[in-house]
């Protein structure tokens, strides 16, 4: 009998409701949503094949690049997909066991992407601080070995919100007010105690974010020390230069995650749920996008890179 009961309890499916409230607006919130996947996928496979087959980008710094590319990539098709069919044909039913696939694979990849952008605060601070050493430090064993340091532990602190979320029972509906399935908002639909689920929720945004932000601002402190004490202008300058790509990746990253993540529990009575619901796509969308396109605009190497692969030898560039 209680096996009935707990099996009555776990649904067989998900009704995902896109955008509350703007529901008559979902093809026009589409559109630049669809735009930005189509130049996210467009920008970081471009960017994974010119790292794969320019010999001059065959270095840490665009390793790490390459890295990043490939889990924004698969960040915004795990979610975009499935979101643009809830706009434009209103299949908004998901499978629950897909629906926990799909929260593991979310939340596993914003850690890895906030993983790789602390290794490449590391791989900047390694070339200005020790650029003597920069190749001999980061050899490319020790650039896998951090990779997948940086993934296992992703995939180590997320597997338990699967697991946290599938013992809740479900008995208020299937209706989750979102455009794809999230750990809080498919705890919230249960009717059981998700203390558990909030406490371990924040337990990992701070072994992942805070700890990745530490790491990120002590290296760029050493980074600002080395640079100031450079004795010509134009050294300090160049050497800044080269960190210029990566502080606006983690400007576009950490901008929309922390407004989510504090408004989502310190103001979410104050600020409208579609408004939410909004940022929390944005948050997944815009650092895929634009990542390419700063580092095409910044990067010079890249640059170069580019115009050889449109033009061939034709520009005369080494």
């Amino acid at each position: 009998m209680s096996e009935a009961n707990s099996s009555s309890l776990t649904p067989g499916f998900f009704i995902l409701n896109g955008v509350p409230g703007l529901e008559a607006a979902h093809i026009w919130i589409s559109l630049p949503f669809c735009l930005m996947y189509v130049i996210a996928l467009v920008g970081n496979v471009g960017l994974i094949y010119l790292i794969s087959h320019e010999e001059a980008l065959h270095r840490p710094m665009y390793y790490f690049l390459a890295l990043l590319a490939s889990t924004d990539v698969t960040l915004c098709t795990t979610t975009v997909p499935n979101m643009l069919c809830i706009f434009w044909f209103n299949l908004k039913e998901i499978d629950f066991n897909a629906c926990l696939v799909q929260m593991f694979f979310v939340h596993m990849l914003t850690g890895m992407e906030s993983g790789v952008l602390m290794l490449m605060a590391l791989d900047r601070y390694v070339a200005i601080c020790y650029p003597l050493r920069y190749t001999t430090i980061l050899t490319n064993p020790v650039i896998t070995k951090a990779g997948l340091a940086t993934f296992l532990r992703s995939v180590m602190l997320i597997i338990p919100f699967t697991f946290l979320t599938k013992r809740l029972p479900y008995c208020q509906g299937h209706l989750i007010p979102h455009t794809y399935c999230d750990h809080m908002s498919v705890a919230k639909v249960s009717c059981g105690n998700v203390k558990v689920n909030a406490i371990y929720g924040l337990m990992v945004a701070l072994l992942i974010g805070v700890f990745d932000i530490c790491c990120i601002s002590a290296s760029y402190t050493m980074i600002l020390r080395a640079v100031v004490s450079l004795s010509s202008a134009d050294a300090r300058h160049k050497a800044f230069s080269t960190c210029t790509s990566h502080i606006c990746a983690i400007v576009i990253t950490y901008v929309p995650a922390f407004f989510t993540f504090f408004t989502h529990r310190f103001g979410g009575h104050n600020i409208p749920h579609h408004i939410h619901i909004i940022v929390a796509n944005v948050y997944l969308l815009l650092p895929p996008t634009m990542n390419p396109i700063v580092y095409g605009v910044k990067t010079k190497q890249i640059r170069e890179g580019i115009i050889r692969f449109l033009f061939g030898d034709k520009t005369g560039l080494t």
